[in-house]
């Protein structure tokens, strides 16, 4: 038996088996679960290498690259993280990175959204500040709640910085052009290298227990000395530098104070934790000693201006009593017997004169319906409608009339036409012509068809006048 040919189209088995199934993913669906995986699988990471490529949007985010010798990841830096260090990226330098790795969904890129900046090299001391802090605050000592304010008016000021320091001169500076009645107690220690942390909390403290230091039995003693704000302060530096206000014992005295505290270190961009714990973080020396002076020089503005001020008022007051006065003056005017007479007789003439448009306009308007109602009713005369009826039927009884001679003539007519031709098609007519009509002489039988016919047959043959009977001989 021959071999059973074979199209190119007969597979051998089934092009997608049936214990086989695919699941296909839409570009965004596979997007989706690899951006998941990097946030589940990495998440937040400290990743370093070189910045390049940057660029600052007009809505304060920054976008960059970071890259080493062997490859390169996006990054973006939105403008509200990384607040104090976001002035550290810079084309060219080298910076430890705190961020999320996730992923762009729009471009299927994967990048680095920034939360934390260092310059490479200050890594360690920044990640023992970041865990501080997060201890520190899991523990309520920068709760917002258990800040106190800084007194309005400070008349006493204890000041905590080093004697010899740049911020002490800027805070008496300050003051003094500001508040020269401000008394300020001085307790100097240092504000870095080993030790300063513990010298700073000393003299909190020692602060403290002086302006405490004269109770009895819960009463204030004669002579003591109190202070309405703690300032501590020191100029700017690295992190190095400032590492003394991010030690712990500091922040525990600034919390443990009962004096509110103000807390100015370094520059407008530094940080620390002493920022955190006080009731108040000044950017500057500068600035907090202006700050702490902010109530006395709103008094003296004050006082400066309370002439202008008495006299603003004074005006004000008659402004006052003489527009009271119109008004009662108006007032009274308004409810004069006279006055409400004129306008009760004013009120009754517009009556009068509505009263009297009122009756005309309904005179009119009566006038108007007999007028319609008299040509309604010299259109509708009777002797006008009973002639028209009249005529009417006239004409109806002559279409009657028409109309049945009509019908009585066609039937007439097509019985004249169809008589005509029932008489010309009549057997006498056609024999009357000259034709003649053959039967079979025993059957009656009308001969057609000469086939038909035998030999020996006898036939009838009709003229118009009178038949005559033959028999066929051929």
């Amino acid at each position: 038996m021959a071999a059973k040919s074979k199209s190119q189209w007969d597979f051998g088995g089934e092009l997608f088996p049936v214990g086989e199934t695919r699941r296909v993913f839409s570009v965004t669906e596979i997007t989706g679960t690899v951006r998941r995986l990097l946030e589940q699988q990495i998440g937040s990471v400290w990743i370093t290498g070189e910045v390049s490529n940057l660029r600052a949007q007009s809505s304060g985010h920054l976008y960059f690259s970071l890259k080493d010798a062997g490859a390169q990841i996006s990054c973006v830096c939105f403008r509200d993280d990384a607040r104090g260090s976001r002035q550290l990226i810079a084309d060219g330098r080298k910076v430890v990175l705190q961020g999320d790795v996730t992923v762009y969904e729009a471009r299927g890129q994967y990048q680095l959204i920034v939360r934390s900046v260092e310059v490479e090299g200050v890594g360690a001391l920044q990640l023992a500040f970041e865990k501080l802090k997060q201890r520190l605050a899991a523990e309520g000592l920068f709760a917002p709640e258990r800040k106190r304010p800084i007194p309005p008016l400070v008349h006493r000021l204890g000041l905590v910085t080093s004697p010899t320091g740049a911020a002490l001169r800027d805070v008496l500076h300050v003051i003094e052009r500001r508040h020269p009645g401000l008394e300020i107690i001085l307790a100097p220690c240092r504000v870095q290298g080993a030790g300063a942390a513990e010298e700073i909390a000393g003299a909190i403290r020692m602060l403290n227990e002086l302006s405490a230091g004269g109770r009895d039995g819960g009463k204030r003693k004669v002579g003591t000395v109190r202070l309405d704000a703690i300032l501590i302060t020191r100029g700017g530096g690295s992190l190095e530098d400032l590492w003394a206000f991010n030690e712990e014992v500091v922040a525990r005295a600034v919390f443990d104070s009962v004096i509110p505290v103000v807390s100015a270190v370094g520059h407008e961009i530094d940080f620390t934790i002493s920022d955190f714990v006080a009731d108040l973080r000044a950017a500057t020396p500068s600035a907090a000693a202006e700050l702490l002076t902010e109530g006395m020089m709103r008094r003296r503005e004050w006082v400066a201006e309370i002439a202008t001020h008495l006299f603003t008022l004074a005006r004000e007051c008659v402004e006052s009593g003489r527009e009271q006065w119109e008004q009662l003056a108006a007032r009274l005017l308004r409810v004069h017997p006279r006055r409400m007479l004129n306008e009760r007789w004013q009120r009754l003439d517009d009556l009068q004169t509505s009263l009297v448009r009122g009756t005309r306009s309904e005179l009119r308007r009566q006038q108007v319906a007999v007028t319609n109602v008299t040509q309604r009713l010299v259109r509708l005369k009777p002797s006008r409608s009973i002639t028209a009826q009249r005529q009417a039927l006239h004409e109806l009884t002559r279409r009657l009339r028409d109309g049945a001679r009509q019908s009585l003539a066609n039937p007439r007519q097509r019985w004249q036409v169809a008589d005509t031709r029932l008489r010309l098609l009549a057997p006498e007519q056609v024999l009357a012509r000259g034709f003649s009509i053959s039967r079979d002489a025993e059957t009656g039988e009308v001969l057609r068809d000469a086939k038909r016919i035998r030999a020996g047959q006898k036939i009838r043959t009709t003229l118009r006048h009178g038949e005559f009977t033959s028999q066929v001989l051929d």
